[in-house]
This record gives structure tokens, sequence and C-alpha cells, in this order.
């Protein structure tokens, strides 16, 4: 993980990350975590990087041990409906808003993953790019929304067969674009990033 000495950690420091912003179907959601640096340490040796770097037995594995290791963590998630209706950037920052309001005590800062300020946050934050890669408490916080994420999703299959959530979590693949074209969108999913596709 490269650059993580410039920046802070500790139990009064959050990171936050969120996923599922490209998709078609579902919620985004987002994770907070707060890790003491010796925590840091071991989940980094264990292999802990950015979500989208790590195989899903990879991260799977990882998510006890970040969850026995990390100070606190929260998640936060915001609807198909709420991203339609207020569009993915504000849906994103109340997805990250809500974890971490979840966090048994008020971060004295958070370090806030890409290079866009979480503006309904009004404590001190620091927006770090390629933060996931940079941060171990926002590589930790993109597992842990990243699988609770999947999670979901693959139980949304269930109730939404056909679409072939199961296998690519939402995503705009090309399995699901025919299948939308074919079948029409569900409740659950994102209209508004629908247009295009479907007239």
């Amino acid at each position: 993980m490269t650059g993580q000495e410039s920046l802070p950690i500790g139990g009064d420091v959050a990171g936050v990350d969120e996923v599922g912003r490209g998709c078609l179907f579902g919620p985004v959601f987002a994770a907070a975590v707060v890790l003491e640096g010796s925590a840091a340490d071991r989940l980094l040796k264990a292999g802990l990087t950015d979500s989208k770097k790590l195989s899903a037995k990879r991260r799977a594995a990882l998510v006890p041990l970040i969850q026995s290791l990390c100070v606190a963590s929260g998640l936060g998630q915001a609807s198909a409906r709420e991203i339609d209706a207020c569009g993915i950037r504000v849906a994103t920052e109340r997805a990250m808003l809500r974890a971490l309001q979840r966090l048994p005590q008020t971060p004295e800062l958070v370090l806030v993953d890409g290079n866009l300020p979480l503006r309904l946050w009004l404590g001190p934050q620091r927006s770090v790019v390629a933060g996931d890669s940079r941060s171990a408490a926002i590589a930790a916080a993109s597992v842990l929304a990243k699988e609770a994420r999947d999670a979901l999703i693959r139980r949304l299959s269930a109730r939404f067969p056909g679409y072939g959530l199961e296998r690519h979590a939402g995503y705009g693949t090309a399995q699901h674009r025919q299948s939308l074209i074919t079948s029409g969108p569900t409740p659950l999913h994102r209209h508004t990033f629908l247009k295009r596709l479907l007239g």
C-alpha cells in the first residue's frame, strides 16, 4: 500500500468508501472503518488492499479479520429510488453519512476515498485520491461495503431471477442489458440510469 505514511491513522480517524456507484440495479453502499495503527499493519500483512484488486474469496476471508481488529465500523446505503430522486452523487454521500453515523463515536477526521468532499459531513475531512490503495482504513471500508452489497444483491437475485444479478452484482454487463431489453426493469433498477438503454 503506497503513501500510507502520509495519512493519519488512529482511533479518532475514520476511512470511508462506497461501492456500486456505477451499477444499474440496487442501492449504493458505503462503509466507515476506524483502525488503530497496529491493526492496520496486521491487515496489510494479511493482504488488505483496494477491494477491486482482491478476489471474492480473499475479500470474504478479510471481513471477519477486519471486524475483529477494527475499533469500529458502520455500513450505510442509499436505495435505487433515492438515486433516481436526487442523483448518484447525493445518494452516495447519503450512504457515506449513514455509515459514519453508525459509528459509536464521531471521528475527529474522516478520510474520504476520491477527489470530491463529502458535503454532508460537517466535521474535518480529507479527500484521498486512490484512497483504497493508500489508507488501510479506506481499504477496509471498501472490502466491508463490497461484501455487504454483493451479499444483498445475491439475496435479491432470487427475488428477481433472469437478470443474472448473482453473477454481475447489478453492473451493466451485456447479459444484464439484454435482460433489461427483453424483460424490462424491476422496481429496484435505477431507472434514470436506463434512459439511454431503454429509451
